[in-house]
């Protein structure tokens, strides 16, 4: 461990990489912070609380939204977006899908589209926040709500969520793990003090009753959940490979040569696409005006009943199983072990490999996303079991399978680079 930050502070571009990633987190935070003009938060900081619809869309926006900051949106519109392309790019359209396996080009092009219609989210979006937000808090806009007022502070919210896209584009290129993600990361780590306070408030602040040991559950269920997330995203399957230019010594070997599998190769994607999706019809619902309609599906998809909660589950085992396709390709390994001389023992290479390698995918994947699932729900359904429990342990407990599973991707692609340093050092020497 030692050896890892020493190198990561020796080696010039790892260190820069990481100041950059740290610069482009004080950007954003700084930014989060701006509250938009002609605003007055007083009402909406109290009243948020108490919507788990808003609450969850603070919660991907880095607690934003409270305050009416320019990044308020976060990188929602763009999440949503990716997963509206990803599913049109699945034999749905057909120049889509050819653009899918076209390379590099063919995904530049789906990118350029996704931020087309990023935008438009991003600006449907920012107009039904506003509008319902000014319904609900009838203080909220300076000087009453207006329509150039509506799309003047919409237009702020689209240009900030979009410059978030930006940085995460920036981080990519010249930082630390995965832009998108690490932005994410930044605003749930960023509110995650202010969730211990309130949660100390009103467990033992409040004087109530074992509220000590109340806030030594919420601090376990925290830690059960990253040891979980943790074990999930670091199994992995591992299957014996062997080379048909291998030696008999080397062959005795071949518990070192493995084609690993990750029980959860989606990652935290799953968590976050189920999440995104959930807020959509919400959204929608703002528009209208029967508010029996609104708390109808504010039931449904508002994690806060058990069919809400079963709902949730469906999508993040279906995108779990989407985002596994999409990132494993059973044929392209098979064609690959057959270029590199190398095959399963016992399992003949071409259709019969590809069969193989798709079965015992299918398999971890199944457990990979029960398991992701579980932990997913667990923070949900504890202030249902439990209604001493602050509802803050829902949120807190999915931004935290989310902080998780970035901070485990992030760590191997620095472990990457020093490795790839150490190597570049040693041919050079």
């Amino acid at each position: 461990m030692f050896r890892s930050i020493k190198a990561m502070i020796v080696n010039k571009d790892i260190r820069n990489r990481i100041l950059f990633t740290l610069f482009a987190f004080f950007v954003y935070r700084f930014g989060s912070t701006i509250t938009i003009p002609d605003v007055d938060t007083a009402e909406l900081m109290a009243g948020i609380q108490n919507n788990s619809l808003f609450e969850m869309i603070n919660l991907l926006g880095g607690g934003g939204l409270d305050q009416f900051s320019i990044f308020a949106l976060g990188v929602t519109p763009y999440i949503t977006a990716s997963i509206i392309m990803q599913l049109l790019s699945m034999d749905v359209i057909p120049s889509l899908t050819e653009l899918s396996k076209s390379g590099a080009q063919g995904r530049k092009k789906i990118d350029k589209y996704t931020r087309y219609l990023a935008v438009i989210f991003a600006f449907v979006q920012s107009i039904s926040l506003v509008y319902g937000f000014s319904k609900t808090y009838t203080t909220l806009i300076v000087g009453g709500v207006t329509l150039s007022k509506v799309l003047y502070i919409s237009t702020i919210f689209t240009a900030g969520s979009l410059f978030l896209v930006w940085i995460g584009d920036q981080i990519s290129l010249k930082g630390i793990g995965n832009g998108i993600s690490m932005v994410i990361m930044a605003g749930i780590v960023g509110r995650m003090p202010r969730q211990f306070s309130s949660a100390w408030k009103s467990l033992i602040g409040s004087n109530t009753k074992n509220g000590v040991w109340l806030f030594v559950g919420y601090v376990v269920v925290y830690l059960v959940i990253i040891i979980f997330v943790t074990l999930i995203n670091t199994a992995e399957r591992r299957i014996p490979i062997q080379y048909t230019s291998s030696s008999i010594e080397l062959s005795k070997r071949s518990d070192s040569n493995y084609l690993p599998l990750k029980v959860n190769s989606a990652s935290v994607i799953p968590v976050i696409f189920a999440s995104s999706l959930m807020m959509a019809p919400l959204q929608i619902a703002t528009f209208l005006d029967k508010t029996d309609f609104v708390n109808a599906v504010q039931d449904w998809l508002g994690l806060s009943t058990w069919y809400s909660l079963v709902i949730y589950v469906v999508l993040i085992i279906f995108f779990t199983f989407f985002y596994t396709k999409m990132q494993v390709d059973p044929e392209k390994l098979a064609e690959n072990l057959g270029k590199s001389g190398a095959y399963i023992p016992n399992i003949r290479p071409g259709t019969e490999t590809k069969t193989y390698v798709n079965h015992i995918l299918t398999r971890i994947t199944v457990f990979g996303s029960i398991a992701l699932a579980f932990i997913s729900v667990m923070p949900h359904v504890m202030p249902i079991l439990w209604p001493e429990m602050p509802s803050s342990m829902a949120l807190g407990g999915t931004g935290l399978i989310i902080v998780v599973g970035v901070a485990i991707e992030t760590v191997r692609q620095v472990q990457g680079l020093i490795t790839q340093k150490s190597y570049k050092k040693y041919y050079q020497d």
